[in-house]
């Protein structure tokens, strides 16, 4: 069936217009950024103006920007890197401070160096609304300083919208001398995210979030932050990720970035309104349907503006999402790369949701492409699904 409704961006967003066509010519020109020839110097030169690009747009410097495959790579870069070179300066700092709603690049990374090299995590809490509270950071570093390598909590979360105070956590974090990173991948194009500013040491970012390609992204790392590569080989990109650049994709990357920097005021308003619309519309239908976090009509402080997360009591998560795929609406119950594990997610747990409820989620997420039709067709679609997957649930518990 044609898609109506395509309510899936916190996934992936469709490239712009102008990507593609940037892209496209770069492709056609060839060229290897590391190459001393014309053609090599020619690609050189569109990756250092993409690079000037994507740190005006992020508010960091040029020599702040290491471009990588995206955001899973630039998260294991940033928490494994910083880890490899704080523990192997002092072999005291074995712990790290880690946001209990994290993507899983930063989890896994961080479960990898838990299982095979010593590390000891405490988890940065959120409450009822997805935020985290700086004083327990202040207070988890306090009980032992000298012992923490990293800090890290992201920008914006990718299952349920909530922004994180994350200059208020860097600044903790640097009164002790404790680097701090954050996972951007959600925020930009969605909310301003000025590098420099949120005193982070370590940002990621994904192109394939805001309009960009997909298979590139970056690790904003201040110039004095100090990390051991994942990779080695050629040395680029500061000596931190070795490879053949992705001319194509930096390039479509830059322009992403600069169209989300130069529309975010307008686009927030807009997702806005299409958030507020769609989540007023699926309170209106008598379902028993609950918002999950913080939501205020119009808000884009607390929860992300294109970010609608639902809860359907007496229903599958998986079983409404193909349902509504059935019925033209593409979405999802998590995070893509999380898709098809059967087990509530993590984030609603730590919000102290119950495993029952934490089923029934629906994540709608808006982007450039978002019209008013998509709420609609989602809006319309939504009740059939929600009766055929309530009776599913109970034949499948023989009617109790």
């Amino acid at each position: 069936m044609k898609s109506l409704a395509y309510l899936d961006h916190a996934a992936t967003t469709p490239a712009r217009p102008e990507v593609i066509a940037a892209i496209t010519e770069e492709l056609a020109t060839g060229g290897n950024a590391s190459s001393l020839h014309t053609v090599g110097r020619a690609a050189r030169k569109v990756v250092e103006e993409s690079r000037e690009a994507v740190a005006h747009a992020l508010g960091c410097g040029p020599s702040e920007v290491v471009f990588t495959s995206g955001g899973t790579e630039s998260d294991n870069l940033a928490v494994k890197g910083t880890w490899w070179q704080r523990r192997g300066g002092d072999p005291k700092r074995n712990r790290l401070l880690i946001g209990a709603t994290e993507h899983h690049a930063v989890l896994d990374a961080v479960e990898h160096l838990v299982h095979h090299e010593g590390a000891i995590v405490d988890w940065i809490d959120v409450d009822r609304s997805g935020r985290s509270d700086p004083s327990q950071v202040r207070e988890l570093i306090e009980r032992d300083p000298d012992s923490v390598a990293l800090v890290s909590l992201m920008w914006a979360n990718n299952e349920v919208g909530a922004i994180q105070p994350v200059a208020d956590v860097a600044s903790v974090a640097h009164e002790h001398g404790i680097p701090m990173h954050t996972d951007a991948v959600q925020a930009i194009g969605q909310v301003p995210v000025d590098f420099t500013a949120s005193g982070a040491d370590l940002l990621t970012a994904s192109a394939h979030k805001f309009g960009g390609p997909q298979g590139v992204g970056v690790l904003v790392a201040r110039r004095d932050a100090s990390l051991v590569p994942l990779t080695h080989g050629g040395g680029q990109e500061r000596q931190l990720r070795s490879g053949t650049l992705n001319t194509p994709g930096i390039r479509g990357m830059a322009v992403a970035a600069t169209l989300a920097m130069q529309e975010l005021p307008q686009e927030q308003e807009k997702l806005a309104a299409l958030r507020d619309k769609l989540i007023r519309g699926a309170l209106d239908l008598g379902l028993d349907i609950e918002v999950t976090g913080a939501h205020e009509v119009g808000d884009v402080t607390a929860r992300l503006a294109g970010n609608a997360h639902l809860r359907v009591p007496g229903c599958d998560g998986d079983s409404l999402l193909y349902l509504l795929d059935a019925a033209g609406i593409e979405c999802s119950t998590g995070s893509a790369c999380q898709a098809g594990v059967p087990q509530p997610s993590h984030v609603l747990l730590a919000m102290g949701i119950s495993e029952d409820d934490a089923r029934g989620a629906l994540r709608l997420t808006l982007g450039h492409t978002s019209t008013d039709a998509d709420v609609a067709a989602f809006l319309a679609a939504l009740p059939a699904a929600v009766d055929r997957a309530r009776r599913a649930r109970s034949a499948s518990r023989g009617g109790r």
